[in-house]
């Protein structure tokens, strides 16, 4: 390989790493808005059940109860599970009811957890 490839490689595998250490390929995994609310409830008993989510947060008088909404509780449970699992080959994916972002679905005190 000729020296001014090789410098450019090596830039552009030091600019991946440095982007990646700055959060920008952050990604969350919410619930598909198309998905009918009664999968997206399977799907979250499966996530907060034998999943393994931590769904104490989605819970009456707990930061991310409101929007009371399917969808919100969800996308909760879903990037939750998907947070704690993904290093050990977890999916974005609930029988195709959930899909990733990288727009962070936090809101007001309820903040979505993202772990690099």
């Amino acid at each position: 390989m000729t020296s001014p490839m090789l410098k450019i490689l090596t830039a552009l595998i030091l600019l991946t790493l440095f982007f990646q250490a700055h959060g920008q390929f952050e990604e969350w995994c919410i619930a598909d808005e198309q998905t009918p609310d009664d999968e997206l409830q399977r799907a979250m008993d499966w996530a907060c059940g034998k999943g393994g989510a931590d769904c104490s947060k989605i819970q009456v008088n707990q930061p991310c109860y409101l929007p009371n909404t399917m969808k919100d509780h969800a996308s909760y449970a879903f990037n939750n599970y998907y947070q704690r699992f993904k290093h050990k080959g977890a999916s974005c994916y609930f029988n195709s009811a959930a899909i990733t972002t990288d727009l962070d679905p936090s809101h007001g005190s309820c903040k979505y957890e993202f772990l690099p």
